[in-house]
């Protein structure tokens, strides 16, 4: 399962809350995030989030996606699902298309390249959009301190990306479950409610 969405949106506190209702039916799951989730790709993390790297092209940027990428399923994701380990991460390739092919105006195509040779096929079983208003998801991201290099880009920035996730929704509608990210904690985690109970519904845990 991979959760996305733009700044503010609230994937981690989420993503915590859907951990506990997993765990608490008895599945066995990793947490994970990217970029990150090996010790090169938190290096590769660091590299693209701070804000003194600002003047980065948007092919480096791309390509350093994806090298975090190729470490982080080879060293994390995949042995993991074949431990039979469910495995939860925090933004996926849907990002990609989403900042540096909406954002940056990378051609889909060629995401798709760099895609295929590191994925080959392997693609997220379930993802959960947090969609909310680019103001409001900025106002949030900025009571949380410090920008980072991504939070610093303008208005029209955040706008791209917003709709390429969404346009990705669309394009993916058995894959992907959008969650109205913009309501109360409580609303929020109702509409989790609902995902959850249809994914448990047709998960056999145990013997």
């Amino acid at each position: 399962m991979t959760f996305e969405g733009g700044e503010g949106a609230g994937k981690s506190t989420n993503l915590d809350y859907v951990r506990d209702r997993l765990e608490a039916a008895g599945i066995p799951l990793l947490l994970s995030r990217e970029p990150g989730g090996t010790a090169l790709g938190e290096q590769i993390r660091a590299l693209l989030l701070t804000p003194e790297n600002k003047g980065m092209s948007s092919d480096a940027e791309l390509l350093l996606m994806f090298a975090a990428r190729a470490e982080h399923l080879h060293k994390v994701i995949i042995p993991a699902l074949q431990r039979g380990t469910w495995v939860l991460c925090d933004r996926f390739t849907d990002a990609t298309y989403a900042y540096q092919g909406g954002g940056r105006g990378i051609p889909s195509e060629r995401i798709a390249v760099l895609e295929d040779w590191v994925q080959g096929g392997f693609q997220p079983d379930m993802t959960i959009l947090f969609d909310l208003p680019i103001d409001v998801g900025m106002q949030r991201a900025g009571q949380r301190g410090e920008l980072d290099r991504f939070e610093q880009e303008d208005v029209s920035f955040f706008e791209a990306v917003r709709a390429s996730y969404r346009e990705r929704a669309r394009q993916h509608p058995r894959r992907f479950r959008v969650v109205d990210a913009s309501l109360e904690l409580d609303a929020v985690r109702q509409q989790l409610d609902e995902i959850l109970d249809e994914l448990l519904a047709g998960t056999h845990v145990g013997p």
